[in-house]
């Protein structure tokens, strides 16, 4: 399947002053597949090396990062021949092996004429335990979960795909039903790329939870193996309760809701853990909706999402009928997986940071926050066709500067202080205007 990154990956290979790479994100969101992907179209053959579970390879970098000896090595365990102008080098988990993470630092002083790309998960983490992380010595790139944009083409609907890319509002309007449907298939499978290989194959929603279950199994074994004993419990108990939090009527992330007495200090290490992982996205609270937002940022208020709208559902246990036809008994939760699809598109398809805003007297709350283009965009979502929005309309009305969107299922529109967006156009910025 087609990832957005790609272009990026290419970019990294021209670039004139290129820097050893570091692909970072969740397990199992494509990370060594795409470079690999990479090194067949890009280049003459891949060099592929992968730390886990390898002693001998670690052992590599006992002696210190001689770039000979390295390349050596490199070749001996791939069995491939190393050329500089034509050979991708690929390091995979390698967070497994700090000081293999450090030796970039010395490809890109001493030999930058190799293309080295590494691939790491919970690298947020490997980063904080005294390892020498390359500051300023390499490149970087997330990858995330598939987008709606990319599930369109991973589903053979490259054209609507590309209508959203247009920006043509007229157009989308008239197929808003075909992007609808499609959207709600989303929203079950998410963008979890074996996910998506399964329901493409088979056309089976069962299929894809199955594999849902698995990745969410494999996280939780990740707690279990990267987490002190007294915070194995405290981390997946937190975790697990991010449906629950985010379906209650303020979303606003509560200690309490985990369990009755639980204590901020005991999980606050867990919060910090889950989205240096990568598996979730804190979305913080900004005193004030002024540019730089994260200079206002309440470190005490946040609401935490699921870097996947499917394993949100996975994790929720909702079925197949309840998220594509849409219910009565799912309707409390709509607004919750509207919020989780919301946040993940800002972040992976518009590579913006959100935060949220509420009044501290009162029940006003503005979604999400994001500034982009020196604005600032407060969003208000809503699951269905839109209904009145009076905490952002009380908003705009305070703050003038502020460019007030709202995304639903209704069609583009604009009644002068809020302009409407399709939730399926959220993803190219262009819709925005």
């Amino acid at each position: 399947m087609d990832r957005f990154l790609m272009t990026k990956l290419i970019e990294w290979k021209t670039s004139r002053n290129r820097k050893p790479l570091i692909v970072n994100g969740a397990r199992q969101v494509g990370k060594t597949w795409l470079l690999k992907e990479f090194g067949r179209q890009e280049f003459q053959n891949v060099v592929y090396i992968n730390f886990d579970n390898n002693p001998r390879l670690a052992a590599q970098f006992d002696e210190g990062y001689h770039i000979p000896q390295l390349i050596a090595a490199f070749q001996l365990e791939s069995g491939e021949r190393i050329d500089p102008e034509k050979t991708l080098i690929i390091l995979d988990e390698i967070q497994e092996c700090p000081k293999a993470l450090t030796s970039l630092k010395y490809f890109y002083e001493n030999a930058p004429e190799y293309a080295i790309a590494a691939a790491g998960s919970l690298l947020g983490i490997t980063i904080h335990k005294g390892t020498g992380y390359p500051v300023g010595k390499v490149d970087s790139l997330n990858l995330f979960p598939l987008s709606f944009r990319e599930f369109l083409d991973a589903v053979g609907e490259k054209a609507l795909r590309e209508a959203i890319d247009s920006g043509n509002q007229a157009l989308l309007n008239s197929f808003a039903t075909r992007y609808i449907s499609l959207l709600r298939q989303y929203y079950f499978v998410g963008g979890m790329p074996e996910a998506v290989d399964a329901f493409v194959e088979t056309k089976s929603f069962d299929e894809a939870r199955k594999v849902q279950e698995q990745i969410l199994l494999g996280y939780e074994r990740d707690i279990s193996k990267h987490r002190e004993v007294r915070e194995i419990e405290y981390t997946i108990a937190a975790w697990k309760s991010i449906p629950a939090q985010l379906s209650q009527e303020n979303k606003k992330f509560v200690f309490g809701h985990i369990k009755e007495g639980a204590r901020a200090r005991d999980y606050r290490s867990a919060i910090t853990w889950i989205t240096q992982a990568g598996i979730g996205q804190c979305v913080k609270r900004v005193k004030n909706p002024e540019i730089p937002l994260s200079a206002y940022v309440d470190e005490s208020a946040f609401k935490l999402f699921v870097s996947d709208v499917g394993l949100f559902c996975a994790m929720f246990g909702i079925d197949q009928r309840s998220v594509i036809e849409g219910n009565k008994l799912f309707a409390q939760h709509k607004g919750a997986l509207t919020e989780q699809y919301v946040c993940q598109q800002l972040v992976s398809d518009c590579g913006l940071e959100p935060y949220y805003w509420s009044a501290v007297n009162s029940s006003g709350e503005i979604d999400f926050l994001v500034q982009t283009g020196g604005k600032i965009y407060p969003i208000e979502v809503k699951a269905e066709a839109h209904t009145r929005a009076r905490s952002l309309n009380s908003f705009s009305k305070r703050y003038e500067y502020a460019v007030a969107r709202r995304f639903s299922m209704s069609n583009f529109s604009d009644s002068g202080w809020v302009k409407d967006v399709p939730l399926f156009a959220i993803g190219n910025l262009k819709n925005w205007d």
